[in-house]
């Protein structure tokens, strides 16, 4: 089968069993890599300042330095040769890939020579995606993402500053660039959907803007063949004209909401997105940009396509078993749902049938796996999750500034940095992590949040803490449930 035959027809279990953006358990075992070849862009987004770039931000458009395709390749050869594990080599910016399509499908068309097991994955803004359809289904890019922030052009002008069509020489500004911009990302999408290739659709959520929208867009962009849609947290570039507004970043409630109102008639969410760089390495959550460095690259070993093949079978069971168990969960979930709600008498109070109405929202330190097995003050990030004592659902990402620094810092005043942690897990009724100091320990208790240290298999700890949350909130004869969890 030739890569168009192949991108037009893809089997979709297959395509993201490997894929750590499409698939919350493949995100758990497999690597991506992000070449920063794209330079130009032709919007401008509020929530953005292209003359601003800082090394040690993680967020979108940011990167160290811009590779020509030829550089790109080689190191995306040398990165696969030592990180058998990679399995999607994408271009993400830091401008649109699209904007700059010489260099990027100059780059697709190396990696696909030097590397012809990876993934190749694309992201754009959508406003040229019409003109380059046929090439990305010649060239097998089986993923792509758009980022649509609105489909209505009212808010969309209140997003987007200007539009610049290249064909027209024209630069639009207003509600016009907003419909010129929208119009195109609909048609590119359906036309993607058309030929195969899967479509992920990133929205920023903007407080105030379109936070009520975003249901509307999710219903639409399913209608016209999304596989998945990612709503992301605004990030706010220092200089950007959001920053001069005075915007504020959505609460995760507000970010959890928008996520629940979207999953009810749109796409698939997805909850697990870190907002990489533009040329992030390695598994989502991590950053190894500075383990392949060109100096390093210079003495990579020789790129074993045989060794590459058995690690990624491997690593495919293991996603494979993972989904296994999570649907067997839900089936038993349900399930036993369905037998509580069969046994309880009628005179029953509501809030006192077996598991009515309980919600369980846990915080977990981990680096990676599906495991608990990171120290709270080394995590930079804490995976959210929910469980109603029989279905554990994953929620969402929170990240943070680690508060344990090195050594040099480890011991001196965190305490800012602690209540930023601590106001951003104020949903959170306990904390699971390998390990914690004596006084963040006793901080989060104050707060209500009850520090687990036990290492372990997430799901697998949240239910066995579930069920014994439920023990202590059940009641005796005569008396409520309320009474004696207070007893």
């Amino acid at each position: 089968m030739n890569l168009a035959s192949e991108a037009a027809c893809p089997t979709v279990s297959g395509d993201i069993t490997k894929h750590p953006c499409y698939s919350e358990e493949a995100h758990r075992y497999f690597a991506r890599m992000h070449v920063p070849v794209a330079p130009a862009c032709n919007i401008q987004c509020h929530y953005c300042n292209r003359k601003f770039d800082c090394a040690n931000e993680s967020r979108p458009g940011v990167v160290s330095e811009l590779l020509s395709p030829e550089e790109a390749t080689r190191k995306v050869e040398g990165v696969a040769a030592q990180l058998l594990q990679l399995s999607v080599v994408g271009i993400a910016g830091p401008g649109d890939p699209l904007a700059n399509a010489g260099q990027t499908f100059r780059t697709f068309r190396g990696v696909r020579g030097a590397v012809p097991d990876v993934t190749l994955c694309l992201s754009t803004n959508g406003l040229t995606l019409m003109k380059h359809i046929g090439e990305i289904v010649e060239l097998g890019i089986a993923h792509v993402t758009i980022t649509i922030n609105a489909v209505d052009p009212d808010i969309g002008s209140q997003i987007y500053g200007w539009v610049y069509d290249e064909e027209e020489n024209r630069k639009y500004e207003g509600r016009e660039a907003a419909s010129l911009l929208i119009s195109r990302q609909l048609m590119g999408l359906k036309a993607l959907s058309d030929k195969g290739v899967l479509v992920k659709v990133n929205s920023v959520l903007i407080p105030g803007v379109n936070d009520g929208h975003l249901a509307v867009v999710s219903r639409t962009v399913k209608e016209l063949g999304a596989f998945m849609h990612n709503i992301m947290p605004l990030i706010i570039a220092p200089g950007s004209r959001y920053e001069q507004e005075g915007r504020l970043a959505p609460t995760p409630r507000l970010l959890h909401a928008v996520q629940a109102a979207c999953g009810e008639e749109g796409s698939r969410i997805m909850r697990h997105c870190r907002q990489c760089r533009a040329d992030a390495i390695g598994l989502l959550g991590e950053d190894r940009s500075e383990d392949f460095t060109r100096e390093k690259l210079d003495s990579a070993p020789m790129l074993d396509l045989e060794a590459r093949r058995q690690m990624q079978s491997d690593l495919e069971e293991k996603v494979r078993q993972l989904e296994g168990r999570k649907a067997a969960r839900i089936a038993a979930g349900k399930m036993a749902k369905t037998a509580d709600c069969a046994c309880a008498s009628a005179e029953t109070p509501p809030d006192e049938v077996s598991g009515a109405g309980y919600r369980l929202r846990v915080a977990v330190a981990s680096r990676g796996e599906g495991r608990v097995n990171l120290h709270f003050g080394h995590a930079k990030e804490f995976m959210v999750y929910e469980t109603d004592g029989e279905i554990v659902s994953f929620l969402g990402i929170r990240k943070v500034q680690a508060y344990c620094q090195g050594r040099a810092n480890c011991n001196g005043d965190k305490a800012a940095t602690l209540r930023e942690i601590i106001a951003g897990l104020s949903d959170c009724s306990a904390l699971f992590s390998a390990g914690i100091g004596k006084v963040p320990e006793a901080k989060l208790r104050a707060a209500g949040i009850i520090p687990v240290v036990k290492p372990g298999a997430v799901e697998e700890l949240l239910l066995e803490h579930a069920k014994y949350e439920r023990y202590l909130l059940s009641p005796l004869p005569g008396e409520t449930g309320r009474q004696r969890a207070g007893s």
